[in-house]
């Protein structure tokens, strides 16, 4: 995954991620969800943000579970959809991903 960032004026800010020949993986959106979600000030008391570090790290992996078993429902979806069509052979090549 590549990051580029630009600050145009202060208090704007904007992050640009892309990957190269493939999507986005569950675990990448998760931590971009993560970020959107939780904010945490580097001026916080060192111990809520630690808790604050610990949960984050707790809703990304919950994210990422979550995110996993879209894809699966969504190409199982995607696999009876081809196969009721007659596409068996195609149908099967998405069970297999």
């Amino acid at each position: 995954m590549t990051v580029g960032t630009m600050q145009l004026n202060p208090g704007f800010h904007v992050e640009v991620k892309t990957t190269s020949h493939r999507g986005f993986a569950p675990e990448e959106i998760a931590e971009i969800a993560a970020d959107k979600i939780i904010s945490i000030s580097d001026e916080a008391d060192p111990v809520i943000r630690d808790q604050a570090k610990a949960f984050r790290e707790n809703i990304t992996s919950v994210l990422a579970f979550y995110m996993r078993q879209a894809v699966k429902s969504d190409r199982t979806t995607v696999y009876n959809a081809l196969n009721d069509a007659g596409h068996k052979d195609l149908a099967e090549m998405i069970r297999r991903m």
